[in-house]
């Protein structure tokens, strides 16, 4: 059974998971626009590919797996999503599973206005928010938004283009200075045409931080929510994080799972403000906190073979345990010279 990762990045630990679910069984391919990928040094075969907006990406793939007898696809970036979500059926012919949701559901995700909609029908909290800089103002100046603000890509990935603006003159200010680098990130492409509504102004919420694994099978039914209380943050990843069992975050999860229908883990972020929960954000793939609950019981990597393997027994590989303090760290690998 070959697996492969699209835009595998930095992603070594989950090509070293595989590596070890598949306990030879099969081989985990990666592929990356960029030779120098940290992650394609650890795969067991590494492919460049064209980047993930050229013409002929989707057939590049399509003929690696073809080459390669891959028996399932995991796109590991946002902004890969809703091009092998569109393209999911031309994967299905061929018997490979994408590793993907459905367009609908990355749409909900990928838009952080759709995102809140979501939540809100189904009666989960979320930061107040706006898309219009006049209407944020006119809230700020009727006492319904409260400085300060976060500033954020309404169409976004990770951390990028994210800010704070203290005051009036900030907000203007960051707003017209993130409008114009926007068209200068890896987010240009996402946000093109559509810079009237480009940005996102939220209320900021200060509490207790939490990342979520929100797991469906590949029916998107779900599965289970696996929590870690986040420690330490660095460059907006979580550096720090304890395991935790929570009922109020498994509702959640389960509120967020059971109607959203994604197809495999779902990155989530949790703020505990008083006795108040507002979900943050939502990213339909394997999320930088993974490895804090893999490492406290949960082998989602061995579920998803088991799953290809058409098979359903998963309770062996969930073996979830609180208090599991882990802390990362950065390290070199040698990577070949392109």
């Amino acid at each position: 059974m070959n697996i492969l990762f699209t835009c595998a990045g930095r992603r070594n630990y989950l090509i070293n998971y595989f590596k070890e679910a598949l306990k030879g069984r099969g081989k985990v391919y990666a592929t990356d626009s960029n030779l120098t990928a940290a992650a394609l040094a650890e795969a067991d075969v590494a492919i460049h590919v064209p980047s993930i907006y050229d013409d002929t990406y989707i057939d590049t793939i399509l003929e690696i797996v073809k080459k390669n007898n891959i028996k399932a696809v995991i796109p590991l970036i946002d902004l890969e999503l809703p091009i092998l979500a569109a393209s999911k059926e031309l994967f299905s012919k061929i018997n490979v599973q994408v590793i993907v949701s459905s367009s609908s559901v990355i749409d909900i995700t990928f838009d952080k206005l759709q995102t809140i909609r979501f939540l809100e029908t189904v009666g989960l909290g979320s930061p107040k928010s706006f898309v219009s800089l006049n209407e944020a103002k006119d809230a700020l100046e009727n006492g319904s938004l409260r400085f300060p603000v976060i500033l954020k890509p309404r169409w976004g990935s990770g951390s990028i283009g994210i800010d704070i603006a203290d005051d009036t003159t900030e907000l203007e200010l960051v707003y017209q200075l993130l409008a114009k680098r926007l068209s200068r990130t890896i987010l240009a492409k996402a946000n093109s045409g559509k810079a009237d509504a480009a940005i996102l102004i939220q209320e900021k919420i200060t509490g207790v931080e939490y990342g979520i694994d929100v797991l469906n099978n590949l029916n998107g039914e779900y599965v289970g929510t696996f929590a870690r209380k986040k420690i330490g943050m660095r460059a907006g990843s979580t550096d720090k994080a304890i395991s935790v069992l929570n009922s109020d975050l498994e509702s959640i999860g389960q509120r967020i799972g059971s109607h959203l229908k994604h197809i495999g883990n779902l990155d989530c972020d949790v703020l505990k403000s008083g006795d108040n929960y507002y979900v943050i954000d939502l990213n339909p793939r394997f999320g930088g906190g993974y490895p804090f609950s893999h490492l406290a019981g949960i082998n989602t990597p061995a579920i998803y073979l088991e799953w290809l393997s058409n098979g359903n027994n998963i309770d062996q590989y969930i073996n979830y345990k609180p208090g599991v303090l882990h802390a990362k760290y950065d390290k070199l690998i040698r990577v070949n010279t392109p």
